[in-house]
């Protein structure tokens, strides 16, 4: 609701009540004018002190004199006012508007930050860079353990120092505004906020996972959310973030909330939190003896409370108990915090408890947000039904009974929405709002369907119906569409390579995407951008913010004010924090991007290193393993491929000497993946692309030969990038075919692998639980699933098919002279020869007899398989042993139902058997 509202804007009202608090602080230390009107004389004024009311502290009636207003003030309107803005509008509004925050930016406003020195060793360039709390310091681990002891340390002080004292609340109020100031000057970004200001436990627990009135971050179209830091550069609003902290509150409240609610820091905060509120406010009765001192706001009058230091602390049933005041506050609120996180770890186990009971099945996050919730819930109630009251009780009764039951209200909604909330609706809108991201980008005009309603606010379900209904919304552009959400959710760190498949399955089902599409589409972002894939780069939002800024901020450079990238570049990195690594990333992928023929370059570059890895896989020493190579050796062949058909994009895109450059350059590279693209039947290549340029792609490679032998070293190099690949199936004969050539090798590289994919594992366990290297055969499902690949009937087969057809197939052994099947059986089975060779004796109607032999690799008995019917023939193993591949035939008809293209592959097989038995005919 606020974000939308302009940095312009915001400044001004930063600027305001940055000077009226200051003012307020002013009037702490001199203030003439409050005891003119707080006087027992001044009949007109509400805040006039009255003689005749005894307002009792431990049985003696309070003596007032004339107060100043500043302290009232700021703790009857100010603070109850901050936590009233932050469930209600949430830190989108606070952290925009808080002085303190401003005012922690002077330094990074004036250029007066800390600079660390840094060497490049590579270049020898020196430059200099703001720190940062980083994540794995003591700091960065435990933060919000300290902001909470700053916060019990604050609110212990104000019992007993700071509440009626004018001079010590203006001096805390100093000193913490030097701090910040400090600390800004120390760091970058918005380290004081994040890492040290008391105020952020609260606004985590009233601003998360979201306000009332909150903007949804995940869902929004805008690149700049919620409370992210921001900048005006040539009247235009930038983002200015440093990614000091990852998850970033200001940048998707929701997202810091769920990545945050299992750790025991948030469970630790929300608990004791809880019970710091209800034994501050308990603390007032406790010494008084009655709620007539808190309520009547006298706490908040009284200037000699640092003299009462030593006095008695309880005042219990008309009894003063002797223990000093400065002793007695630390333990009430030490008891009531520790005792707050005692009820709600117990909370947790009753609420577990009860659903286990009810049979309802839910998960310890959900649980946990619950009675977050429900905490939050109570605290903000139970400081409403105390904070601001002294002044709130001036009112007519009826706008005190309006501000109760609004309050009430607006929390009671806040919960009601807040319970709904859970992890996979969240992750479900996120992806309906990247997905909405993407049809707006291929210009889909989804106004027009909803002229009533914001495209904005309509949820996940609506907008996959509405791609469903719009006209030209084919499969091409679905499949456009889920590229482009699978590569802004890995760009934002979202899902990388091994998860994405789960997490963008709804995204999936709904755009009728399949699970070997996804794969693909995987495997064409790893081709066009290999570090969006590197399992090695962690990638996070706050990261991509930061980066984004600095690229747009970049390019405003370079291209309205005519600098070079160099130049450019020197005057951006301190602002955001950019390291060498980074900006020797950023400026070439900027070079590489500014044009097309650069982006072509590339992409040669990547499909010269394809070619080399397919020629170091094509080596004699691999020959025996020749099935398992042939399945790695097409995964390449498709990378080229998809290579190919970008570089021809460019060609056609280029003017003609720049595309008879990297048509030219193709021609001697690629010519056989070239002349299966251009000798397709309808090729558009051939009307896209010029006469000229066809020739250059058509022309014979100058160096076709290479070398016949290489290193086994440089065939594992090439096997290792393999092993990062998001295909289980590429990963599992990378590492099987790394543990023949180097097993001490494969045992290290295999700890490091992430996938959780079952073949995978399988993998991995089989390596780790020996010592030497193992035979293909020992890898069970591996074989079954690198044999069915390589025969004809299967291959054309999608890899997640192939290795569900595996899980229902099995081997069997037999020895030699050993009937497999006999002539009249029922077929139940369809039979792959993975091993040996046999023989096929077959008995006609007239009693004439044909044998013939099948080697490895071959399936038998499929047309009877097809039919249904019983055997016609006696099979014979010839060898031993000899494995067959045994497919039960409900597997395989349930297989042919399900995939398409099996079905036209079979019929294709056998249409060309049946013609050639027609033929010897």
């Amino acid at each position: 609701m606020i974000s939308p509202i302009s940095e312009q804007q915001m400044r001004k009202v930063r600027w305001l009540l940055t000077c009226a608090w200051l003012l307020l602080i002013a009037s702490l230390f001199y203030d003439p004018i409050s005891p003119l009107i707080t006087t027992a004389n001044q009949t007109w004024s509400p805040f006039r002190i009255k003689p005749d009311d005894c307002i009792p502290v431990q049985n003696v009636c309070l003596d007032l004199q004339p107060y100043p207003l500043g302290a009232p003030i700021f703790w009857g309107m100010i603070v109850p006012s901050a936590i009233f803005i932050l469930l209600v509008f949430g830190h989108e509004l606070w952290r925009r508007i808080c002085p303190l925050s401003f005012l922690s930016q002077i330094p990074r406003a004036l250029g007066w930050q800390r600079q660390l020195k840094r060497t490049d060793s590579k270049t020898g360039k020196v430059r200099y860079e703001i720190p940062k709390v980083k994540k794995d310091s003591w700091l960065g681990k435990n933060y919000l353990y300290l902001q909470f002891g700053l916060l019990f340390i604050g609110l212990c002080s104000r019992i007993l120092f700071i509440n009626g004292n004018a001079i010590a609340l203006g001096l805390w109020l100093v000193i913490t505004i030097a701090a910040a100031i400090t600390v800004g000057y120390l760091y970058g970004g918005k380290t004081w906020c994040n890492y040290f200001c008391p105020m952020a436990p609260v606004q985590k627990i009233y601003a998360e996972p979201s306000a009332l009135l909150a903007t949804k971050a995940h869902m929004s179209e805008v690149p700049i959310t919620q409370s992210m830091c921001r900048t005006i550069t040539d009247g235009k609003e930038q983002s200015a973030c440093v990614a000091c902290q990852n998850p970033c509150i200001d940048i998707d409240s929701e997202r810091s909330y769920w990545d945050g609610i299992e750790k025991p820091e948030s469970q630790f905060l929300y608990y004791c939190y809880l019970g710091l509120v209800v034994g501050y406010f308990f603390y007032y009765y406790l010494y008084a003896g009655s709620w007539d001192y808190y309520f009547s706001g006298a706490w908040a009058m009284e200037g000699n409370s640092i003299h009462k230091l030593m006095s008695s602390g309880f005042y219990l049933y008309n009894q003063a108990i002797p223990i000093p005041k400065i002793l007695a506050v630390p333990l009430t609120l030490g008891l009531f915090t520790g005792l707050g996180y005692i009820f709600g770890t117990l909370s947790e186990r009753l609420y577990r408890s009860y659903l286990n009971f009810a049979k309802q099945k839910t998960s310890n996050l959900l649980i946990r947000h619950h009675l977050f919730s429900v905490t939050t819930f109570i605290a903000f109630n139970l400081f409403f039904i105390f904070g601001g009251r002294p002044f709130i009780r001036l009112l007519p009764n009826f706008f005190q009974e309006t501000i109760d039951v609004l309050m009430v209200l607006l929390s009671t909604l806040w919960l009601a929405r807040t319970l709904k909330r859970d992890p996979e609706l969240y992750a479900r809108e996120g992806l309906a709002g990247r997905f909405r991201k993407q049809l707006l980008k291929m210009n889909f005009p989804l106004q027009e369907y909803f002229k009533d309603r914001d495209v904005d606010d309509l949820n996940p379900h609506e907008v996959y119906v509405l791609a469903k209904v719009l006209p030209g919304f084919t499969k091409q552009k679905r499949y456009e569409a889920y590229k482009g959400v699978l590569r802004e959710s890995l760009e934002e760190g979202y899902t990388n390579s091994a998860s994405s498949l789960e997490l963008l399955r709804q995204l999936r089902t709904e755009l009728d995407i399949s699970d070997a599409e996804h794969r693909n589409l995987l495997e064409e972002l790893g081709v066009e951008d290999p570090q969006l894939l590197d399992p090695s780069r962690q990638r996070n939002l706050e990261n991509l913010v930061r980066i984004s800024g600095y690229r747009k901020a970049l390019e405003r450079l370079v291209y309205l004010q005519n600098l070079d990238t160099d130049t450019a570049s020197q005057q951006l990195v301190q602002a955001y924090n950019i390291s060498p690594a980074e900006e020797r990333e950023i400026t070439q992928g900027f070079d590489r991007d500014a044009t097309l023929k650069q982006k072509s370059h590339f992409y040669l570059d990547s499909l010269d290193q394809l070619l080399q890895s397919y020629h170091n896989l094509n080596q004699r020493c691999l020959l025996e393993h020749r099935p398992a190579v042939s399945l790695l050796l097409e995964a390449i062949r498709r990378k080229k491929k998809i290579l190919v058909l970008a570089l021809l994009e460019a060609i056609a895109n280029l003017n003609s000497n720049e595309g008879n450059e990297i048509a030219s350059n193709l021609g001697k590279l690629a010519p056989t993946v070239l002349q299966d693209i251009l000798e397709e039947p309808n090729s558009l290549w051939l009307i896209k692309i010029s006469p000229s340029q066809i020739e250059l792609l058509n022309q014979p490679s100058a160096n076709s030969a290479c070398s016949v032998a290489i290193t086994v070293s440089e065939i594992i190099d090439t096997l290792t990038p393999l092993l990062q690949e998001p295909n289980p199936l590429i990963q599992s004969v990378s590492l099987y075919l790394l543990q023949i050539l180097d097993f001490a090798a494969s045992r290290i590289y295999a700890v490091d692998i992430e996938s959780k994919h079952p073949l995978v594992q399988e993998t991995i366990a089989l390596i780790l639980k020996n010592t030497q290297s193992q035979p293909l055969a020992n890898f069970e499902k591996l074989e079954r699933v690198i044999y069915l690949f390589n025969s004809d009937f299967f291959q054309s087969l999608d890899n997640e098919i192939l290795m569900e057809l595996s899980d229902r197939a099995y081997v069997k052994p037999y020895l030699e002279n050993e009937h497999i099947t006999e002539a009249g059986d029922t077929c139940r089975e369809l039979l792959l020869l993975i091993e040996g060779y046999v023989e096929i004796r077959i008995i006609h109607a007239d009693q004439s007899e044909t044998v013939s032999s099948l080697v490895s690799g071959k399936v038998l008995d499929e047309l009877e398989v097809l039919t249904h019917t019983n055997l016609t023939g006696t099979i014979t193993a010839k060898s031993s042993p000899t494995r067959v591949l045994a497919i039960p035939v409900d597997t395989f008809d349930d297989l042919m139902e399900r995939d398409r293209s099996l079905a036209i592959k079979v019929l294709e097989l056998e249409s060309l058997r049946l013609k050639g038995l027609l033929a010897s005919n």
